[in-house]
């Protein structure tokens, strides 16, 4: 085994699924232009937050699984012995605090009305919540917190459909991630598939119920469809062969596939080049994902 000073970022980059961090910062856009606001300087700021707090889940996460993973993903940095248990917590703590302090820089007690109860949602998740029934939910409410963190004081109202939307979108990536290993039941991906479909039309049908401008409709409902492709195909082909391997697929899927998803939000509310950003890092965030796994 080796020793905590040996680290390497290839090492920890495993531990804290690095690529998968890229799926953070458009919640927080997304939210931010939710209701025609703008877009602060400092939002910035909350987007690190967010992804300090998001890989300090997957440092916890893998603190919390080192005995499963042992047995059913022993390449993992852990149970490989390439990282202590202990360098893992240590990890989680000392991210978990850096997400909280630029929060609180970032906006203050209004930020951390919304840091604090997504700390302690995937702090939950991660030690007591994640084999539960509560499990999905509480990692919905994680991530629909993330997107009600961009809102600026007095419009988290508005932002509120779009947290509600990323919210159901994770809910299916979570309950499929819980057959990764084992493989899962037929009707689980169907099911999935169903909700993601609805989640993308009501994504795309949502400018068109605030009275978006053309090009928010066109660009939502373009960014919609880019959803499905991705992530509703995946579901697809777990839906017809349930394996292991093809519901692993399914969940990638699903992290990357929060890019259009969020995309097809911030378009729908008028930020449509900050959508196109989006959607170019989608791919980029795909090829990064082959690299190192997001799940």
């Amino acid at each position: 085994m080796r020793g905590s000073n040996n680290l390497s970022p290839a090492d920890l980059a495993k531990l804290v699924r690095l690529p998968a961090a890229s799926s953070v910062p458009g919640d927080v856009l997304a939210g931010a232009v939710a209701g025609g606001g703008a877009v602060r300087p400092h939002i910035v700021a909350t987007m690190v937050s967010s992804a300090a707090l998001y890989w300090a889940g997957m440092a916890l996460n893998d603190y919390a699984d080192a005995t499963v993973d042992a047995v059913e993903r022993p390449e993992r940095p852990i149970p490989s012995g390439r990282i202590p248990r202990r360098t893992a917590l240590t990890t989680a703590c000392a991210l978990t605090a850096t997400g909280l302090g630029l929060a609180a820089l970032a906006g203050g007690r209004h930020a951390l009305r919304t840091a604090l109860p997504l700390t302690a949602a995937v702090w939950a998740y991660d030690l007591a919540l994640k084999s539960t029934p509560a499990g999905p939910a509480a990692m919905a409410s994680a991530r629909a917190l993330n997107v009600l963190s961009g809102a600026a004081p007095g419009r988290t109202a508005a932002a509120l459909p779009a947290a509600l939307l990323v919210g159901a979108h994770t809910y299916t990536v979570t309950a499929l991630s819980r057959h990764e290993v084992t493989g899962a039941p037929r009707t689980l991906p169907a099911t999935t598939l169903a909700a993601s479909a609805a989640t993308g039309l009501a994504t795309a049908a949502l400018p068109a119920l605030r009275r978006a401008d053309r090009p928010a409709r066109i660009g939502a409902a373009a960014a919609a469809l880019g959803y499905l492709a991705t992530y509703g195909t995946a579901q697809a082909r777990a839906a017809r062969e349930p394996s292991a391997a093809n519901v692993r697929e399914a969940v990638g899927a699903g992290i990357m596939g929060l890019l259009p998803l969020q995309a097809a939000l911030t378009a729908g509310s008028g930020a449509v080049r900050l959508a196109g950003a989006l959607a170019v890092a989608h791919p980029l965030a795909r090829r990064l994902a082959r690299k190192v796994s997001p799940t």
